[in-house]
């Protein structure tokens, strides 16, 4: 902790490094340690913003970062000088990624180590020294810090992607995880997309989002009479394959916070939204009072959910690992594990088993995760049909998905890479099947 009440520059570097660490070694949620912190030091929102783009770039390149730092000193760090890592982590992003005014990122960091209490003070001249180095050799250690993207991922998830999707994907993958993603918008279906990406100052993906560079969203045109939300290319796909639903009982398990609520109820849909996380649920209460769309909301566990009305249809919005997100929450890489995964691919397995079973004749589900672990998503399905010898496959045809056909796996399931239209801003990793009850 300070010694003494900080600066606004410094306030806000304590706090990244702060959150920093409350994600990297307390695997605290990302959200919660940086709403609580910021709180704390009464950060301004142009300090907040600062904090946030700062992190984001630490944990983005948190891998690449610490190799780096490891390779600029003749000597690695004892072990508790966790403050020093983090406040020279910090640092080396500001001058390599973010382009900070020298003077700003070395001297504000070097102020905060020597106002750390105990020994990690005298640790400010080695700071001082490394981000000076930094400073001088700008280009060359940039230059340096990208070379290996897989340096970013925990080695067992690079070499899950590898496994499944081989190591020239896995590194493409990895390399696009290191970037900051574009703003997705899902338009309300009875909206001129033509008039309204010219207002948003957005391009008309081949799905139909609109997309554009990332700003203040509530200050867009359409936020505030609910046009539109947010929501990501590859996460609007699913709920359009249940085709024509206005009218029909959609049941979308798992819902919050709600994107795919939306889009359901903007086509038309009598949609029941399922989630047992009240928190979360507020935020899709919310969602929904805002774009002026409704649904019926239960508060309740997916896995033993059963309905009180007619269900035509079912969405199923599975809880994952959310590897397909990284590049939107980059603190999941280092929070997440191999036993998260296979926890969960167990817990999916349960979902879907009982959902199938409130599907009438003739009804379709679509299985969806926000996850690129074959246990999640290929792996999941194959299992399933060998054990359910009432569900089929409907394969996806290319004009549902905008003529992308390398977003279609031979089996007909959505796959979709955060390496795919890359050159256009990439999108989430998704992946959906879709099953029908004979």
């Amino acid at each position: 902790m300070s010694k003494q009440n900080l600066k606004s520059g410094l306030r806000a570097r304590e706090v990244a490094v702060r959150t920093l660490m409350a994600v990297t070694l307390k695997n605290r949620p990302f959200d919660v340690a940086l709403d609580e912190m910021a709180g704390q030091a009464g950060l301004s929102p142009r300090d907040r913003a600062f904090v946030l783009n700062l992190l984001m770039l630490c944990l983005r390149r948190y891998g690449s970062l610490k190799g780096l730092l490891a390779s600029l000193m003749n000597t690695g760090l004892p072990k508790n000088a966790t403050w020093t890592e983090a406040a020279l982590l910090t640092g080396l992003a500001q001058i390599l990624l973010m382009r900070t005014a020298d003077y700003a990122a070395v001297n504000e960091t070097v102020t905060l180590v020597k106002n750390l209490e105990g020994k990690e003070a005298g640790f400010s001249g080695l700071v001082n020294a490394v981000l000076r180095r930094a400073s001088r050799e700008q280009e060359k250690l940039t230059q340096k810090l990208n070379k290996w993207p897989a340096q970013d991922l925990p080695k067992w998830l690079f070499d899950s992607w590898a496994g499944s999707y081989g190591k020239d994907v896995a590194a493409a993958i990895a390399r696009t995880l290191q970037n900051t993603p574009p703003l997705d918008i899902s338009l309300k279906p009875d909206l001129d997309a033509v008039s309204w990406a010219k207002q948003l100052d957005a391009e008309i993906t081949p799905t139909g989002t609109l997309r554009r560079a990332v700003g203040d969203v509530t200050a867009l045109p359409g936020y505030d009479e609910g046009h539109w939300w947010v929501q990501d290319m590859a996460a609007a796909i699913p709920a359009t394959l249940l085709k024509d639903v206005a009218g029909k009982n959609i049941l979308d398990l798992c819902a919050a916070p709600g994107g795919k609520t939306m889009q359901l109820a903007a086509m038309g849909a009598k949609v029941t939204s399922v989630d047992r996380n009240k928190n979360r649920l507020k935020r899709l209460i919310n969602n929904l009072e805002r774009t002026k769309l409704e649904a019926e909301i239960i508060n309740g566990d997916a896995a033993r959910y059963v309905a009180n009305t007619p269900i035509d249809h079912i969405l199923l919005d599975a809880p994952c690992s959310a590897t397909g997100t990284l590049r939107r929450n980059p603190d999941v890489i280092w929070t997440k594990s191999e036993d998260d995964v296979k926890a969960l691919s167990g817990a999916q397995a349960r979902i879907l088993d009982h959902s199938f079973k409130l599907l009438p004749k003739g009804g379709t589900l679509v299985y969806c995760v926000c996850s690129l672990e074959a246990s999640e998503t290929v792996d999941q399905i194959t299992n399933f049909l060998k054990r359910s010898p009432a569900a089929k496959r409907t394969p996806i045809e290319p004009h549902e998905v905008g003529g992308l056909v390398e977003l279609i796996t031979e089996a007909g399931d959505l796959l979709c890479l955060p390496s795919m239209m890359a050159d256009a801003g990439g999108m989430d990793g998704f992946y959906a099947a879709r099953l029908t009850r004979e």
